[in-house]
């Protein structure tokens, strides 16, 4: 993914889902490796585990007012587990980037092209 120079490339975020007692189905060092080797071709921007559903919080503001709920948003089978943030020429490439990221082979890795913020 090392592109030639003038080559434009979109960025990609390859969310990982994971069903709850998946989470440690894949190995921390396959991921740990898989994301080096975004890394060294030059594709990884970021790249992060997350700890499971029950450490998190949401937030929403509603007519000014904040609630804080403890857990995610919304219940669901998968949860989101982590995250590589990838530059990739297309669609296509990310997502044969996305087929070699380990925890695709227990759960599911949605990919989705990131969209600029217009001023």
């Amino acid at each position: 993914m090392n592109d030639p120079p003038g080559a434009i490339c979109m960025k990609y975020l390859c969310l990982v889902y994971l069903e709850k007692d998946k989470f440690t189905a894949v190995p921390d060092s396959e991921c740990l490796a898989c994301g080096n080797g975004f890394r060294a071709s030059g594709a990884l921007i970021a790249a992060e585990a997350l700890h499971p559903v029950e450490t998190a919080t949401s937030v929403r503001v509603r007519d000014g007012k904040v609630s804080i709920t403890d857990g995610p948003f919304a219940e669901t089978k998968e949860q989101l587990a982590g995250f590589y943030l990838l530059d990739a020429a297309d669609l296509n490439e990310a997502i044969q980037a996305a087929a070699k990221i380990p925890p695709a082979r227990e759960g599911t890795v949605e990919v989705r092209p990131v969209r600029q913020l217009q001023p």
